[in-house]
């Protein structure tokens, strides 16, 4: 998500998750087994026929947006020919996408923060509600970002999501419908609004705390932004609170350097964090500076979520659409949506990019594998 003035909404202009990579192959498998638990929840998830304005196509699916070619690189990353598929459309805010089960039988999982809904999609049934209370639980509440943002899977396959509006982190119980909090409180004072977040191969647990589901009648507890690390245990410890708005996190594929996107109009950045044996981080670098691009009013966004390659290179949303990084930082190419864009996530086979763009599920093919 981003700052108030560039929202997300019909009315307004802008706003974020993610299938955080599944950073080894045990956890890819037990992703893989866990198909079988999302089938079952979203048949008992309190799951409904599709809102009024929501739409799920079928093949043949339209096409839209082009791809900015920067540098020769990136033809090895995907095809000159490649196209963007519309495969649902209707949503206040599509967010964090997720692939769960395997290449042939597996689904799609991604937010509506607005609506406070989690959706399911698969090329055999196309679009379904999944949960109908993905991110608030309560009865009331004044603001306009309530349900859960970024999703991922834990090591044992099952969901866990950031709820904007209960303000925690929470993974889906076994029967589909209830949440079980995982971390609401640091120092004793509960976060903001978990935005994005991701696992290591150890378990560990790494989440980002902007304000962007505080209502405004929300008590405010803690005056940063932080990002913090939950251990498999439960211990939750503050990396750092130096960015004003951070949100898409990733790790790079040797688990050495955390990325953390900053969805700030006046520092529009995307940070690389040496990430210590202890788990701490290093002093943090500015790995690419969007702020030439965001100056660009027909590209619409900031820096929000992120998604790393086999080969180390970054897909993240910004200005644009989706910003495809070297691991060097160096700008390929930009998959242009023509809208702002929230995050993006690889299925099917590993080479199928999904992107939430505001009001689209859109997907892609490319010619490498996401992690």
């Amino acid at each position: 998500m981003l700052d108030v003035a560039p929202r997300c909404f019909p009315s307004i202009s802008f706003s974020t998750m993610s299938l955080r990579p599944l950073l080894a192959a045990s956890l890819v498998m037990s992703a893989f087994a866990s198909s079988s638990f999302c089938a079952a929840a979203a048949s008992s998830s309190g799951g409904s026929a599709l809102p009024p304005k929501v739409a799920s196509h079928t093949a043949p699916y339209t096409l839209i947006g082009k791809i900015e070619r920067l540098d020769p690189a990136l033809d090895a990353l995907i095809s000159p020919e490649a196209t963007f598929e519309t495969l649902a459309e209707g949503f206040t805010w599509s967010e964090g996408p997720v692939w769960s089960g395997g290449a042939k039988d597996g689904h799609l999982l991604f937010s509506d923060v607005p609506q406070n809904r989690i959706y399911r999609w698969d090329a055999r049934s196309g679009l379904s509600v999944f949960h109908t209370a993905s991110g608030f639980s309560g009865t009331a509440y004044d603001g306009r970002e309530r349900g859960s943002n970024g999703l991922t899977l834990d090591p044992q396959g099952r969901l866990v999501a950031c709820q904007h509006g209960d303000r925690r982190i929470a993974r889906l119980d076994a029967d589909g419908k209830t949440f079980t909090a995982l971390a609401d409180r640091y120092d004793g004072k509960r976060f903001n609004s978990p935005n994005d977040l991701c696992f290591d191969k150890r378990g560990n647990l790494f989440f980002t705390d902007p304000p962007y589901g505080l209502a405004p009648s929300s008590t405010r507890e803690i005056e940063y932004h932080g990002v913090y690390r939950v251990t498999p245990d439960g211990k939750v410890t503050l990396l750092t609170k130096d960015l004003e708005r951070p949100n898409g996190v990733a790790l790079s594929p040797d688990q050495k350097t955390l990325y953390v996107a900053n969805s700030h109009r006046p520092r529009p950045v995307i940070m690389a964090y040496p990430l210590r044996g202890d788990g701490t981080l290093g002093e943090g670098r500015v790995l690419f500076d969007a702020k030439a691009l965001s100056s660009d009013t027909t590209r619409k966004g900031l820096p929000d979520g992120l998604k790393v390659d086999v080969k180390g290179n970054l897909w993240a949303t910004g200005p644009g659409g989706v910003l495809i990084l070297s691991p060097q930082g160096k700008h390929l190419g930009t998959l242009l949506t023509g809208r702002a864009t929230a995050n993006c996530a690889w299925g099917d086979d590993g080479k199928t990019l999904y992107m939430t763009a505001h009001t689209l599920l859109l997907r892609v093919r490319t010619q490498v594998k996401g992690l």
